[in-house]
């Protein structure tokens, strides 16, 4: 379905309320906002999958636990070889070839819990260029390392992330990559449970030490938050940051403040306005959080951000270029109903992988634990271009 790309009134906003306004909200929830309950998971009435829901091409095997974030590994020789990474809360990463079979061997677990994950195309390390995937342990305040395809630890048992922070300010949950096109050098941007408005996500220096071991340092700390709140069957609920994502060719990092909307900095930590938002979008009709963020990248620098509206078990889409002048104005163009439940971790590849995913392949968590895989061809419909070769979308 193709929208108007102006911003939609329908819905509820990408937006809580301010904690002073927690008043006010229990009596807006008591009025109109009552939600239903299905197998536990709370959310707005109305907005399950239906039968117009796209429907995967995979669904990949079941985690342990909790399934929560996905990342694409892109195999340079073979593209229809290439693998998703997946976490599981339950404190594992595992690997899934484009069947959706988990590949046993290269599953990594610490008994910690896994939170998100991203992977890095020609990290230098032992005077090599390898790629890598960057996962977040959460209660041991990691980033974890690990060499793709093979999934082998390269990071001396973790990196410490949010060093003299304490509680819930100290839990790493979101992670993206970026790499610098000026010189190669690759960063990772964390986020973390919780944190003060100006400083809640931190942006960490990827090198090796000399010894072929990943380490890190610190180069800023940025990052608005609304410290807005939600009410959860007439429960005040905080919002928080979790999902990131990083447009290396564009240069721009993008957040979920998830109550409110999504945030746009620039990704270059010495870029003069590196602590300068840029863009605040997805602010109205979401049904309540807006979470997953993947960057669908054209050649020339166009493409499509796909943002999860979680509770809808939806995703809404986004030019990335932005508007003729207006390179920040992020306008709506389409709402995909998917199958996928409570999806708050997705990643989207233009790549072309194989017969089953000629124009890419998009990948979202759902919450029986498992990951669904779409062709970017029936994201896209009539209504979006498809990669990589900038097919035009069908008369």
């Amino acid at each position: 379905m193709l929208l108007n790309p102006q911003r939609q009134s329908h819905g509820r906003p990408c937006g809580g309320l301010p904690r002073t306004l927690l008043l006010v909200a229990v009596i807006a929830a008591a009025a109109g906002c009552a939600r239903l309950t299905t197998g536990g998971a709370v959310r707005p009435a109305a907005t399950g999958p239906t039968s117009e829901a796209l429907q995967p091409v995979v669904v990949t095997e079941a985690v342990a636990v909790d399934s929560d974030d996905p990342a694409i590994w892109v195999n340079p020789e073979d593209p229809s070889q290439s693998l998703v990474v997946g976490t599981d809360k339950g404190g594992s990463l595992y690997v899934f070839d484009l069947e959706g079979r988990i590949i046993p061997d290269t599953t990594f677990s610490t008994g910690g819990r896994f939170n998100n994950v991203d992977v890095e195309y020609g990290f230098m390390l032992g005077g090599e260029a390898v790629d890598i995937a960057v996962a977040t342990d959460r209660p041991v305040r990691l980033l974890r390392v690990l060499r793709l395809p093979e999934m082998t630890p390269v990071d001396d048992g973790g990196i410490p992330v949010f060093e003299g922070e304490t509680g819930d300010a100290a839990l790493p949950m979101g992670i993206a990559l970026y790499k610098r096109p000026s010189d190669g050098a690759v960063f990772a941007v964390v986020s973390r449970k919780t944190g003060p408005s100006g400083s809640y996500l931190w942006q960490y220096r990827l090198e090796d030490d000399g010894s072929g071991r990943v380490t890190g340092t610190k180069v800023r700390e940025f990052g608005t938050f609304s410290d807005a709140t939600s009410m959860d069957e007439g429960v005040a609920e905080l919002g928080e940051i979790e999902s990131v994502a990083v447009d290396d060719a564009l240069g721009f990092i993008y957040y979920s403040d998830e109550l409110t909307g999504v945030r746009k900095y620039p990704a270059d930590p010495d870029a003069p306005d590196a602590n300068l938002e840029l863009a605040l979008f997805g602010t109205e009709g979401f049904a309540d959080q807006c979470e997953g963020i993947s960057i669908y990248a054209i050649d020339g620098g166009t493409g499509y951000i796909l943002v999860s509206d979680q509770q809808a078990n939806a995703f809404r889409i986004f030019r990335r270029e932005g508007e003729p002048g207006a390179p920040h104005d992020h306008r709506l163009l389409k709402v995909v109903r998917v199958s996928t439940n409570e999806s708050d971790g997705s990643e989207v590849s233009s790549a072309a992988l194989g017969p089953r995913f000629p124009a890419g392949l998009f990948v979202a968590m759902s919450d029986n634990r498992t990951f669904h895989y779409y062709s970017w061809e029936d994201i896209a419909g009539e209504d979006l271009v498809r990669a990589p070769n900038g097919v035009p979308p069908a008369p």
